[in-house]
């Protein structure tokens, strides 16, 4: 479990992705068994096959940020304070 909990802690990287996206719905316990599943899994992998690890790509999906960025906003609506929505700029 704590190779889950430092591939958590990566600048921006496929199993810190999968632990945020896990934490919204199964909470922090559970999400860190299922990265270190996944570490497991592919530490298995890589034995079998003998070659590099390759993480897989990252998709910057706008969508899923568009409705992150909303959730947000509503959160602090509710929490009383006052927002404007102005549209976002991606940055790289």
């Amino acid at each position: 479990m704590e190779c889950a909990w430092g591939a958590t802690r990566k600048k921006d990287g496929y199993l810190k992705r999968k632990y945020q996206s896990l934490i919204t719905r199964r909470g922090k316990k559970k999400a860190i068994v299922a990265v270190g599943h996944k570490i497991i899994i592919a530490s298995y992998h890589i034995i079998k096959k003998k070659e590099a690890y390759k993480e897989p790509i990252l998709n910057n999906n706008p969508k899923r940020k568009n409705k992150q960025i909303n959730y947000l906003l509503t959160k602090l609506r509710e929490l009383g304070l006052e927002v404007k929505q102005a549209e976002i700029i991606a940055v790289a």
